[in-house]
């Protein structure tokens, strides 16, 4: 972090992911693998709590564990987010009733739920189309299932019922999103189910509301990112320690993007951040 620059890291899990990434997975199994790992976690995490801050991994086999995992992480071990993976879970899709307890419940906590992404999974998982190419594995398990995770809340009515929620899509990078909400809400002008989904808004505006997507350091092509949807919703991601991070040059590489003003690298890089994680 201090060859990098930066100030506050928001960690978040990746091999306990993998390990409850299972559809079927005995529920309390899920539960007291995320309970280990949260507590791991946020004793890493105590080494240095004004720079390293917790995002806790929840068992969403069970909506009841998740919520409860929730309380406990975010009241007792201080994580900051609450970690969900863009592919669905036991084939429910993130609109589906079945998860509005949680969804409450990140109201009341006052925290956001994160969206982060694996390359693999033993549940529908669009990587594993292609186990016999590992570039197009990641790059579907990424940004592509992230499209389908944030357009799932957004056209399956989440936001409506949860105007409190906030939302972050992660390690998927963000140049996507412009022809995506464009999409989505030609989408539902057209074909919008009002019954099932009754939406007061385009879905656009829900995410300039409650979301936020994140930049990869290099994504130069971020600039007609701003320009198509503002700068208000980006945050960013290094992903390190992963070895397709650009450490020990991330930020510098962000910083030197050309196309990007200062007031913009300002909001991304702290001003979303801090609001997002409501750090001082």
């Amino acid at each position: 972090m201090d060859v990098e620059g930066i100030d506050v890291s928001i960690v978040f899990r990746t091999r306990a992911a993998h390990v409850v990434a299972v559809d079927g997975l005995d529920a309390e199994l899920t539960a007291a693998v995320c309970r280990a790992f949260n507590n791991w976690l946020a004793d890493f995490c105590s080494t240095n709590r004004a720079r390293l801050k917790p995002a806790a991994l929840l068992p969403v086999h069970d909506v009841k564990l998740a919520g409860a995992e929730a309380r406990r992480s975010v009241k007792e071990l201080g994580a900051v987010a609450l970690v969900l993976p863009n592919q669905q879970v036991n084939g429910r899709p993130w609109y589906d009733r079945y998860y509005d307890p949680l969804w409450a419940e990140a109201e009341r906590l006052h925290v956001p739920v994160a969206f982060h992404g694996i390359q693999m999974a033993y549940q529908e998982h669009l990587g594993r189309r292609y186990l016999d190419n590992f570039a197009m594995a990641h790059a579907v398990g990424h940004p592509v299932e992230m499209m389908l995770a944030l357009g799932s809340m957004l056209t399956g009515g989440v936001f409506e019922r949860f105007p409190g929620l906030t939302a972050a899509f992660l390690e998927g990078s963000c140049s996507w999103a412009p022809w995506w909400l464009w999409c989505l809400d030609e989408r539902v002008e057209k074909f919008g189910d009002d019954e099932r989904f009754p939406l007061k808004m385009p879905p656009s505006e829900y995410f300039r509301r409650q979301c936020y997507v994140s930049v990869d350091p290099d994504e130069a092509v971020v600039q007609y990112t701003i320009k198509a949807m503002g700068d208000e919703n980006i945050v960013i991601s290094t992903d390190w320690p992963h070895d397709d991070s650009a450490y020990p040059r991330a930020i510098e590489t962000f910083l030197q993007l050309d196309g990007v003003n200062e007031a913009s690298k300002r909001k991304i890089l702290w001003d979303n951040c801090a609001r997002l994680y409501s750090i001082q």
